[in-house]
This record gives C-alpha cells, sequence and structure tokens, in this order.
C-alpha cells in the first residue's frame, strides 16, 4: 500500500494550481508580476512561469466549476481592494474541505492509494462533528450572503444609520449565540456598503432575535436581512405579492411581542416592519429560510419598487 497523505495532494497538486489560476487572473486584471508573487506568497520568477507556461495545473482542480469561481472571487476582490488574505485562505480552506469529501481530492488519493479505490473511504471526513459542520454551512452562506448584498448598489440608500446586518440560525437554534452575524454590522459608505468582519455567531442582536421569533412558528425560516423601512421596500414586498406585519417600534418585550404577533397569524411574513419611535429608527427585517434568500428577497422587493 502506498502511503499518501490527502494533505500530500493539496500541497503537491491543489495549490500550485490554484497559485497558478490566481496568477492568471490578477494579471488579466492588471497587476503587476511583483504584486502578484507577493500576494501568492512565491517569488516573482515563479509567477513569470506560471503566466508563460502551462495555464491549466491538475485538470480536476482547474476544471471544476467550484475552483473556478472560487480563484475568480478572490482574485476580484484581490484586484479591487475588497477581500483581505484572511478571508481568501478561508475561501480556499472551504474549497480543500468540499473537495475532500467525496470530490477531486478523494479521487486522486484512490488513484495514487489503490487500496482505497472503490471501498468508500472517508478518511478526510470520518467521526466529523456533524454540529461544526452545521456551523460551517452557516457561515459559509452568510458569507455568500453578504457578498451579494455589499455588491448590489440598490441596497445602499436603505442601509439604516445603526447599520444593517445578515443573520442565520443553526436548525433548532434557541439562543443568540447560535445565530451567525457580521461584527459591527454592515455600514453604506459613500456608494457602497462596507462590511467590517467575517461572519461570526453571537454577533447580532436584534437580527438574531427576530429570527428566532420567527422559528417558533416556522422552524425553517432561518436568516434575516435587516434595512430601513421605506416605501420603496414595502410598495416592492406588496408589487410582488409578499406578506408583511407591523409591529410597534418599542424595545420592551420586543421579541415575545414579535412571536405572538406571529403565532397569531400562524406562519410567518417575508417583511416584519416598525415605523421607529422617538429615539429609534424604523427598522424592517426581510426574512427567508437562509441569509442567501433573504437578501435575495431583499433585492427583489427594492428592484421591483
Amino acid at each position: 500500500m502506498t502511503l499518501q497523505l490527502p494533505s500530500e495532494i493539496v500541497v503537491d497538486r491543489f495549490l500550485p494550481t490554484a497559485r497558478r489560476m490566481l496568477a492568471v487572473e490578477l494579471a488579466d486584471r492588471g497587476m503587476a508580476q511583483q504584486a502578484i508573487a507577493a500576494k501568492l506568497g512565491v517569488s516573482q520568477a515563479a509567477v513569470s512561469k506560471y503566466l508563460s507556461g502551462d495555464r491549466t495545473g491538475e485538470p480536476r482542480f482547474a476544471e471544476d466549476p467550484r475552483m473556478v469561481e472560487t480563484v475568480e472571487y478572490i482574485a476580484e476582490g484581490f484586484a479591487a481592494g475588497t477581500l483581505d488574505d484572511y478571508a481568501a485562505l478561508a475561501e480556499l480552506l472551504e474549497l480543500i474541505r468540499t473537495f475532500e469529501d467525496r470530490g477531486p481530492i478523494c479521487a486522486i488519493h484512490e488513484e495514487e492509494v489503490p487500496a482505497l479505490e472503490g471501498v468508500g473511504c472517508d478518511l478526510c471526513v470520518r467521526g466529523r462533528d456533524q454540529r461544526h459542520e452545521a456551523e460551517r454551512d452557516v457561515l459559509r452562506t452568510v458569507r455568500r450572503a453578504v457578498r451579494q448584498f455589499s455588491n448590489t448598489p440598490a441596497v445602499v440608500d436603505h442601509v439604516p444609520n445603526v447599520g444593517s446586518n445578515i443573520g442565520m440560525a443553526l436548525p433548532d437554534a434557541d439562543a443568540a449565540s447560535e445565530v451567525a452575524a457580521v461584527p459591527g454590522r454592515l455600514h453604506a459608505m459613500g456608494s457602497q456598503v462596507n462590511v467590517p468582519a467575517d461572519p461570526e455567531f453571537g454577533a447580532s442582536q436584534h437580527v438574531a432575535r427576530t429570527i428566532l421569533a420567527a422559528m417558533t412558528v416556522d422552524p425553517e425560516i432561518r436568516g434575516a436581512v435587516n434595512l430601513r423601512t421605506t416605501d420603496a421596500l414595502l410598495d416592492g414586498a406588496a408589487e410582488r405579492g409578499l406578506d408583511t406585519l407591523s409591529f410597534d417600534a418599542s424595545y420592551e418585550n420586543r421579541t415575545e411581542r414579535i412571536r405572538s404577533l406571529l403565532a397569531e397569524r400562524g406562519d410567518v411574513p417575508a417583511v416584519c416592519y416598525h415605523e421607529g419611535a422617538f429615539g429609534i429608527e424604523p427598522i424592517a427585517y426581510v426574512l427567508g429560510t437562509s441569509a442567501v434568500e433573504a437578501v435575495d428577497t431583499a433585492v427583489a422587493c427594492l428592484e421591483a419598487a
């Protein structure tokens, strides 16, 4: 039996392919070779070789749509200055985990270690903690929702002064610590939405409590984004035939009051909102089965108005 670890495949095949693809994408976006080398942690000579030689690398990685999407996202973020090294590493590590779960890393591993072929090998995922897996799924979904939100110009004018947040709960969550959101919230800065950090569990209170209230009536509703209550948002919801629910702006017992209103209805509307009060900005919560669905709905409402 050949003794080879999946991590060797990552180092020997995945990483060179990822670097080669990133070098090409960054060069296509006008980044100098020296800057590319600094970003990829290689020499300028290596970058020159990437750009002048074989641009594909390991085909099973280079041709995988998930790899292509991730590389393009990282390259665009580096070129625009909107993605830091930490976030780029997170994207690549998430891709590696996906490829290790009956993906191309598995296929190559079985070729290198024939004893694994056809036995349903799960060396990379055996014994994984299901809760940790669920947490990673939620964090990944919130990151995608935040990415879409921040790249949609229509939302900028609807971000409240206190900031927007995008949250998603774990299945069966019953506390704010089990809801992932963005620490520090999202704020409008000029014509863009500033994202201060990657999502974390326990980073939201108001959005988290609204999601938890909704889950008591419909456990499938696990995502939400908050916006400023505007005629455009409410008119857009009406245009799309979506239900809305108005509640009192007071902070006192807000979660319980929302929960009671939803229980009386027997279902969860797409938009829950209040009109504000003295010292309280009018806020609307757009809900969905996931953070991505909530953002999709919010954007669709704003674009429909």
